[in-house]
């Protein structure tokens, strides 16, 4: 794999994706950054880090995604490469919040945020960022989050889960048309909060009450209603309440 380190960036995602646009790019190229001025998170959300204590890369996948309908799949392999990878360090109740944060009980250790881009030629290009929280411990003003420092009480080698977490991500990847239900069935036992009542809101404002019971083909959450139906939600349509 190609390994970029930078010292500080806007976003470690804008930086790939300008390397792809101005040329080729290996396949697994990552970018490092100890700093990043514009960290992005869903839906437009900002993510900030102290500077050298955390996580913060993106890497390139491509020739995986075949098709839209396909975009979740690469979702699941980085969320569970990361949970993986964190449960080797032995941080305790590790959980993805669906879609791509990456939870220690109730506390936040970091997020994904996957960009496609879709070529002229059919293929698509998958930049995948990470930011996680490894050896920050102040998170003033930020009562949901942690890091894995805080949640093990010693610091952890980032280099070393960097490396942990790209190779659990080439080996998915390579095995995914084999081993795709096992993923999915694994990525669904790692629901955060699955099979528990949990208040939600939906899009409209409204609160309702429901249980996490998995996820559809397209990777939308699948929540048991009260009332004991089951509904899909895109990732714009509700959000979880805790």
């Amino acid at each position: 794999m190609r390994l970029v380190k930078l010292d500080a960036i806007d976003s470690t995602n804008d930086y790939l994706k300008d390397l792809v646009r101005r040329g080729e790019v290996d396949n697994f190229t990552v970018i490092t950054a100890e700093y990043q001025t514009k960290g992005k998170g869903q839906m437009g959300a900002t993510w900030t880090s102290e500077v050298g204590k955390n996580l913060i890369m993106s890497v390139l996948v491509k020739d995986f995604i075949k098709d839209a309908t396909a975009v979740f799949d690469l979702n699941m392999i980085v969320a569970l490469a990361v949970a993986d990878s964190l449960r080797m360090l032995k941080l305790p109740n590790v959980a993805i919040k669906w879609p791509n944060d990456i939870m220690s009980a109730n506390k936040k250790i970091g997020g994904i945020l996957i960009e496609n881009s879709f070529r002229s030629d059919g293929s698509i290009f998958a930049t995948v960022g990470l930011g996680l929280n490894v050896n920050q411990v102040n998170f003033e003003d930020l009562p949901q989050a942690s890091s894995i420092a805080v949640v093990l009480g010693f610091e952890v080698d980032k280099e070393m889960l960097l490396n942990e977490i790209i190779t659990r991500i080439k080996k998915s990847v390579s095995e995914w048309n084999v081993y795709s239900k096992i993923f999915t069935n694994q990525y669904t036992d790692l629901l955060f909060r699955k099979d528990l009542l949990t208040s939600f809101q939906a899009s409209d404002g409204s609160e309702f009450q429901g249980r996490v019971k998995g996820i559809s083909k397209q990777g939308k959450l699948v929540i048991e209603h009260a009332v004991g139906t089951d509904q899909e939600y895109d990732i714009k349509e509700v959000k979880m309440l805790y």
